[in-house]
């Protein structure tokens, strides 16, 4: 028996079974301890320079849980019966058409970033490899463009939010003449 098999073959049940008390499936459980051996046996060799295997397969257990909860999280199924009540559907396409005004009014970099990660869909490994940047450095310009575009729009839109951050009223800016 190689390194992977023993250590599968003492730990298997007990990551199954804390797979199964975390998520609401068996079958997600199960699917879950799948992706954990098989990462296990990419590792090769190098799982068997691991000095704790247990340690190491909970550590990267945890790591798909997380993984597994964010995608779950998105993934919330409606049911068919739901009815959206729009009060005001023309506020969203009025918030919408301040949008371009205020992008105009940011700076040259912030500007581009916005329109190119987020308007336009270019991933941010892409943007940084454009821009010569770090994945981190593009990252954090994005993240910067965005909250200066935010305060910029609730400045001059004057945009009030409710308690869960969603827009509650604003003032459409009128278009430059």
């Amino acid at each position: 028996m190689n390194c992977l098999t023993t250590a599968w073959a003492a730990h298997a049940n007990e990551l199954r079974g804390w797979f199964r008390h975390h998520v609401d499936s068996t079958a997600v459980a199960d699917d879950l301890l799948q992706e954990l051996f098989l990462k296990a046996l990419r590792q090769g060799q190098r799982f068997c320079d691991v000095q704790n295997a247990r340690a190491w397969l909970f550590e990267v257990a945890r790591n798909l849980l997380a993984d597994q909860l964010r995608l779950a999280r998105h993934l919330v199924e409606l049911p068919e019966d739901l009815v959206a009540h729009i009060d005001e559907p023309d506020a969203v396409d009025a918030l919408t058409a301040c949008l371009p005004r205020v992008l105009s009014e940011l700076s040259a970099p912030d500007r581009e970033a916005i329109t190119l990660c987020d308007l336009q869909g270019m991933g941010q490994a892409e943007y940084a490899q454009l821009k010569g940047l770090k994945l981190s450095a593009a990252k954090s310009r994005l993240q910067r463009a965005r909250q200066r575009l935010h305060a910029h729009m609730s400045q001059v839109c004057q945009v009030q939010l409710n308690p869960l951050g969603q827009v509650e009223d604003f003032v459409p800016r009128p278009n430059a003449g």
